[in-house]
């Protein structure tokens, strides 16, 4: 692998893009005519720009992003997180053209895509799931039964999303009516897909997720969690690694169950498996993201290793070289993210005034 195309932009860009110079590899940078002058595009030995700002034209123009794959002579792509990274198709046209995909196999990601698939992949592992639907739905009166059956207050969530889009918590029979409409109607707009699954809603649970990677040769490891429960309309605040509420034995089970659902859809690469814990510390598979985190960070701080190098080491079809009992947490980390909001009105996005702005003297890190 002598030249690796970033199908990016911004930090993360930036961020693969240091540990691919590092293992000597070339790096192409891709860029919308707004970001001309941005950081990625500077720090890459190739760029070229793609399209207008908008992301349809550019970021997301995933034939155009091949065509200049092929040109530059590039043996692989990383698409980093969002934008591309979890589109199955976009990952096919990357096999079909014989450019090596720097994640997971398209029918890992198909599975794991569709929350109703990846429940049916996990069930013959026992790994234990919140009671709910089967199968996806959309008839409002047979989810109205389902509801009833299951018990409220219930959770209706978009087959296909993620990020609190299509996400509905039900109090009582009296309202599902509206909520399930609205559910659909958002979930239709946001994926192109209105289905919905229905489940047993969990009052004030943790979110742990748990970090697992997976090489080609049928070797697969977790790297510990991360816990997020702190969010503002499902979307995520604080990042903490190690949790400070699992145990070692709990961490140990959580662990392996998590493996268990990477070996139920073949995965390969890295990829965080999330579970909802509750106060009893029953823990209940939720979903798989099958590309890198956001927060990938805190696993690295505290393991001492780094993600993308081994993504990229088991996308040669290495071995990733890592026994289970020999991976250790050193130390505690945290993220957090910092959100233009107005908390005097209700958090809603406000982009106010910067005033200080200062960048962090050192950085420790294994990058």
């Amino acid at each position: 692998m002598k030249k690796i195309l970033v199908a990016n932009r911004g930090e993360i860009a930036l961020r693969i893009m240091k540990t691919v110079k590092k293992m000597g590899i070339k790096t192409v940078a891709i860029y919308s005519t707004a970001d001309r002058e941005a950081p990625h595009v500077t720090y890459a030995d190739e760029a070229v720009c793609i399209g207008e700002p908008i992301a349809s034209a550019s970021y997301l123009n995933g034939d155009k992003i091949i065509k200049i794959a092929k040109k530059l002579q590039v043996d692989a792509i990383h698409p980093g997180y969002g934008f591309l990274s979890e589109n199955a198709e976009f990952v096919k046209q990357v096999e079909a053209n014989n450019i090596i995909f720097i994640g997971p196999k398209s029918e890992s990601i198909l599975i794991m895509g569709s929350k109703i698939a990846a429940k049916e992949a996990v069930k013959h592992y026992n790994i234990p799931m919140v009671p709910g639907t089967k199968e996806a739905i959309t008839d409002v009166k047979e989810a109205t039964e389902i509801a009833n059956k299951i018990g409220f207050p219930v959770l209706i969530k978009a087959s296909a999303g993620g990020g609190g889009k299509g996400m509905r918590i039900v109090e009582n029979e009296h309202e599902f009516e509206a909520q399930m409409s609205r559910a659909i109607s958002e979930a239709t707009h946001a994926f192109g897909d209105g289905s919905v699954f229905i489940e047993k809603y969990i009052a004030s649970p943790r979110h742990i997720e748990i970090q697992i990677m997976a090489d080609s040769l049928g070797h697969t490891v977790h790297l510990f969690e991360r816990e997020c429960s702190i969010q503002r309309r499902h979307q995520k605040v604080i990042e903490e690694a190690p949790s400070a509420v699992l145990s070692p034995a709990l961490r140990d089970k959580m662990g392996e169950a998590a493996i268990k659902v990477a070996k139920a859809c073949n995965y390969i690469g890295a990829g965080t498996v999330e579970f909802l814990l509750d106060d009893t510390n029953n823990f209940y598979f939720l979903e798989m993201n099958t590309r890198l985190q956001v927060e990938h960070p805190v696993t690295e701080y505290i393991t001492g290793l780094d993600l993308v190098e081994l993504q990229i080491k088991i996308a040669r079809g290495e071995s990733l070289n890592l026994i289970q009992a020999d991976i250790e947490i050193k130390g505690h980390a945290f993220e957090l993210r910092v959100y233009a909001e107005d908390p005097l009105n209700d958090f809603l996005p406000s982009i106010g005034t910067l005033k200080v702005y200062k960048m962090p003297e050192e950085q420790h890190s294994c990058r």
